[in-house]
């Protein structure tokens, strides 16, 4: 008998005889030998020759089938996590190289066995599984992760060992829940699981907490630069593209990092440690890691001292608006922008480039929405009936589904022309262009106020939007404006941006306007209104009633001079 027909002979009864479900692949990954368990399981779909991507189609995803390739190449062996299917619970298998391709190797739950002493001891294993592992990725649960941190951590106590945490959260998970269904969602966790094994090597287990967040604890490294490239590792992994149901799903990771003893002695100190790591982490852009300092914890409480007093604001009248002047080329008043700013009793002058990200995020920007617009527009009414008053809407508000009642409500209440009231949004809000975006500005132009897209040229700027969205005003970006008398570009970009918006109806107000040059080189251009400092800075109502008052008495007059010194005085404010 050849060398050749023994080890056939060998690996037949290998195959028959093991309780594992076992099978073998050539380097092409199709099936080339199966053993009895393997039958049992996968007869229906199992066959000589079939794909290994058919039998478990999480090796579909393109990460996990590289690795495949990689390993029927002579690679090490990986142990991954299975998922649940409609006849077996999650399972773990290794994947290791065979003579002429790869092997795999699930562990069976659950077998029939002999004796019944065999099964309950099976039956045992399967509910001690269970309780100690997660049934959607395998990977074990919470409860196991608390325990096997709070053992690194004794173990390592006395010792120069150190012990690394690594929090992972998924970035766009839940958009991806949301519009492609759970069950692409549950697929991806899997998939996510799945990669983060890979990346582990000797000392290092994966956990899966609750949802997308998932934990990886490091021991037996130098930190923390090992924790370092591990989490770089898994956001390479995790951010590569995924095939689910023939489609292409895309998620990112972020990533808090916590070392044992330097940010903490306890579990609840590392958990804190890493937890505050990975909001700096997603602060710093998302799709990246951060390893802890104290300045991060200085920075969260500050944020969170800031949380509780923004919730208070309104109903203590912090919140104070501010104006700023509107004008024609000619200098002539055509209105005012409302500005937000919020007066922190000991923090002093808060911007709202601080705090309304916050306030979005906690949900309170609708009702602080409301207040500024119905404010703005009990201020307009004391003002020339000619004046308009421009007030933002944060993207919270545009999209909370309630903004054109609002708006209908506060014209009914406060008695307001509509045509006085010019709301600004900005290209943010219309990066998807859907039904409901195009009602509500359809139903705010019925309405009769003016609808401006606000520092146009900047974020996502797509001419689809001017064809898509009814607007009647285009706000400039002062990024063009500020260079405008030196820069070709500025100059080339500003000029077409004036004949674009007019050729389509559309009227412009240029941003930033801080130079006579730069007015007069707008006014030559045909620019509709001019903003920014060279007219006035923001004002409180009063000024901006002075400011009225003289541009009242400067309009009567009708000189250059009068317009210049209006702007001067406005400007001292």
């Amino acid at each position: 008998m050849s060398s050749r027909s023994l080890s056939e002979s060998r690996l037949k009864d290998l195959l028959a005889n093991t309780l594992d479900i076992a099978s073998l692949y050539d380097r092409r990954l199709r099936l080339t030998h199966f053993g009895a368990q393997f039958k049992k399981q996968y007869g229906g779909v199992a066959e000589i020759g079939s794909p290994i991507w058919d039998i478990y189609p999480i090796f579909r995803d393109p990460v996990l089938l590289q690795e495949l390739e990689r390993i029927s190449g002579g690679g090490a062996a990986i142990e991954l996590t299975l998922p649940p299917s409609s006849t077996s619970s999650a399972s773990s298998a290794r994947i290791f190289a065979a003579a002429d391709g790869i092997g795999v190797i699930e562990v069976a739950e659950s077998v029939a066995l002999g004796s019944m002493d065999a099964k309950t001891d099976v039956d045992h294993h399967t509910l001690l599984h269970q309780a100690t592992h997660d049934i959607l990725t395998g990977l074990q649960n919470r409860r196991q992760f608390g325990d096997r941190l709070q053992a690194a951590l004794s173990d390592a106590r006395g010792s120069d060992d150190k012990v690394a945490l690594l929090q992972i959260d998924l970035d766009g998970f839940k958009a991806v829940n949301d519009t492609l269904g759970h069950d692409v969602g549950d697929a991806l966790l899997q998939l996510v699981a799945n990669r983060i094994q890979i990346a582990l090597g000797d000392g290092e287990t994966a956990f899966r907490n609750a949802g997308d967040e998932f934990t990886v604890i490091q021991t037996g490294r130098e930190q923390p630069a090992a924790a370092d490239r591990l989490a770089k590792a898994i956001l390479d992994l995790v951010k590569a593209r995924y095939i689910i149901s023939d489609v292409p799903v895309f998620v990112g990771a972020s990533i808090g990092i916590s070392v044992a003893p330097d940010h903490g002695a306890s579990t609840d100190e590392m958990i804190k440690a890493a937890d505050v790591a990975l909001y700096a982490a997603k602060k710093d852009g998302r799709g990246c890691s951060r390893v802890y300092d104290r300045s991060m914890m200085l920075l969260l409480e500050e944020r969170e001292n800031l949380r509780r007093d923004l919730a208070m604001a309104l109903q203590r009248g912090q919140f104070h608006l501010q104006y700023q002047p509107i004008v024609h080329p000619s200098l002539a008043l055509t209105g005012f922008e409302a500005l937000l700013s919020w007066r922190h009793p000991k923090l002093g002058l808060i911007p709202p480039r601080v705090f309304i990200p916050v306030a979005e995020a906690d949900g309170h920007m609708d009702q602080i929405g409301k207040w500024v617009l119905e404010e703005a527009c009990k201020q307009a009414l004391t003002w020339p009936p000619n004046l308009s008053v421009a007030v933002n809407l944060s993207p919270a508000q545009f999209l909370s589904g309630t903004i054109t009642d609002t708006v209908a409500q506060i014209l009914d209440r406060t008695g307001i022309q509509a045509e006085r009231l010019d709301l600004e949004i900005t290209e943010t809000i219309l990066l998807e262009t859907t039904v409901d975006n195009i009602d509500t500005l359809n139903t705010l132009n019925v309405l009769g106020v003016k609808v401006s897209l606000d520092d146009f040229g900047t974020y996502y700027s797509s001419l689809s939007y001017l064809k898509t969205f009814p607007f009647d005003i285009m706000k400039i970006d002062k990024y063009f404006i500020e260079d405008v008398e030196t820069s070709s570009k500025s100059k080339a970009i500003v000029r077409n941006i004036i004949n674009l918006a007019h050729s389509l109806g559309i009227s412009v107000t240029a941003e930033g306007v801080e130079t006579a040059g730069q007015a007069e080189w707008l006014r030559e251009q045909g620019c509709d209104r001019l903003q920014g400092y060279f007219i006035a800075r923001p004002m409180a109502p009063r000024a901006a009633h002075a400011f009225i008052e003289r541009a009242t008495r400067n309009r009567t007059s009708n000189t250059e001079e009068v317009n210049l010194d209006v702007r001067t005085q406005g400007a001292q404010m």
